[in-house]
């Protein structure tokens, strides 16, 4: 019966740790943009210049 109070404790604790994560993410700006990526695989890419034919 103690493993139970010990998984509840780890779930708790990573729990933490994933929420932390989640705050630090989201105070870096990590989420303010949230169109270009969807996107970015439909823009052209850049043209060759003549000199690399």
């Amino acid at each position: 019966m103690s493993i139970i109070y010990f998984l509840i404790g780890c779930s708790v604790l990573l729990a933490l740790v994933f929420l932390g994560a989640f705050f630090w993410a989201q105070k870096n700006g990590q989420h303010d943009d949230m169109y270009t990526p969807s996107v970015r695989i439909l823009l052209d890419e850049q043209p060759l210049d003549e000199t690399e034919k």
